[in-house]
């Protein structure tokens, strides 16, 4: 087997596929990327059993073969050449050697047929959502999923999709965020809840793209294909949560500020609060918000008073602050809203402005508790 490759190119590809790669693998062959050449063209293929990253790319060749290369090994190796042609040439003693302008490189392979099959979707749904909107989406969500272990449903983000918007949901129980796009829409209701990981590895490689991905789901995988990847992943099982039961459809109590200035607030009075809770007390009177903190262990204590808008009974209210910190920094308009009811009911932040007329974005804080 032999095959001529740009070292750019493939050094690009081959890092995005390292985002699957786990340093705790069950099986050595998830250690590699499986090589697949066909003619001109070749596909790299990472896994880690439940997410599958593919990348294909054009190559030099007349050859049909496929072969598991060392991926730290050859990352580490393709990172230290300029742009130039790689020349593959697999050897009779069981290595691979690549020679570059400069050398000769040769690392033993794997055997290709052992890496694990791509999971084939059966019975597939299909839909198509710009790369831009569904970064958005990701990007907006995946910060308020959970951690534990005891609610795997909870530890992803819940993707519903019909004819009328497109809803991404994420919570940990503590935060709740919801993401709605009116400008994406599915003939049928599609409902599944997709992990963290393979959404780190997607959000990673949208970023500055634009282009169409296709989704196609079944009950207990996905794929999304777009420009030159495929990646496939399992689904989490189980039913999600009724969120929209937990979101307080009555809040008189409307506070209106500016984003960046309630942030750095909140980001500095923190630091004065105990350290186990993060407690901080918001107090609104009038159009003033007094943003406070307190650690009696060490007698620490901060207080800052900002100017706002509100319209409401005066209320003094308790959030942790890693969790509006969290929110302020996911949200991007100037000026934000926080709706409230009563000091032990859940506090809606949206922003006032959005970046697009057809999203909307919602997300909802529990209270602490008060030390009086």
């Amino acid at each position: 087997m032999k095959f001529i490759v740009s070292s750019s190119l493939l050094l690009k590809n081959i890092q995005i596929l390292g985002g699957i790669l786990s340093t705790n693998n069950t099986l050595p062959i998830l250690d590699y990327f499986l090589f697949d050449i066909s003619k001109n063209l070749l596909k790299v293929t990472a896994s880690d059993l439940e997410t599958t990253l593919s990348a294909d790319i054009e190559i030099e060749s007349n050859e049909t073969s496929s072969i598991a290369i060392p991926a730290k090994l050859l990352l580490d190796t393709l990172k230290t050449f300029p742009e130039q042609p790689l020349t593959f040439n697999v050897l009779d003693n069981n290595t691979i050697e690549i020679s570059s302008d400069h050398g000769k490189y040769a690392l033993a392979y794997g055997n290709g047929d052992e890496f694990p099959k791509t999971v084939s979707i059966s019975d597939a749904s299909n839909s198509t959502i710009s790369s831009q909107v569904l970064f958005q989406a990701i990007n907006t969500t995946i910060f308020a999923s959970g951690n534990d272990d005891l609610r795997p449903v909870m530890s992803g983000v819940f993707f519903q999709f019909s004819s009328e918007s497109s809803t991404f949901v994420a919570t940990d129980a503590h935060k709740l965020v919801r993401y709605v796009r009116t400008d994406f829409k599915s003939n049928e209701l599609v409902e599944f809840i997709m992990p963290k990981k393979p959404l780190n590895i997607l959000k990673g490689i949208l970023i500055n793209n634009n282009y169409d991905v296709n989704i196609e789901y079944n009950e207990s995988n996905a794929k999304f294909t777009f420009s030159n990847l495929c990646l496939t992943c399992r689904l989490i099982d189980g039913k999600y949560p009724n969120y929209e039961a937990v979101i307080p459809k009555e809040n008189p109590n409307v506070l209106t500020i500016d984003r960046s200035l309630f942030l750095n607030s909140t980001k500095r009075v923190s630091i004065f609060s105990n350290k186990t809770t993060h407690q901080i007390r918001l107090k609104i009177t009038g159009n003033e918000l007094v943003v406070s903190a307190e650690d009696l262990d060490y007698s620490n204590k901060a207080e800052e008073r900002l100017d706002c808008n509100y319209n409401g009974d005066d209320i003094e209210i308790g959030f942790n602050s890693r969790f509006l910190v969290e929110m302020l920094s996911n949200l991007t308009s100037d000026e934000v809203k926080l709706e409230l009811s009563l000091p032990n009911r859940a506090g809606i932040l949206t922003p006032t402005k959005s970046d697009s007329k057809s999203e909307k974005v919602t997300m909802l804080v529990m209270p602490v508790m008060l030390n009086s």
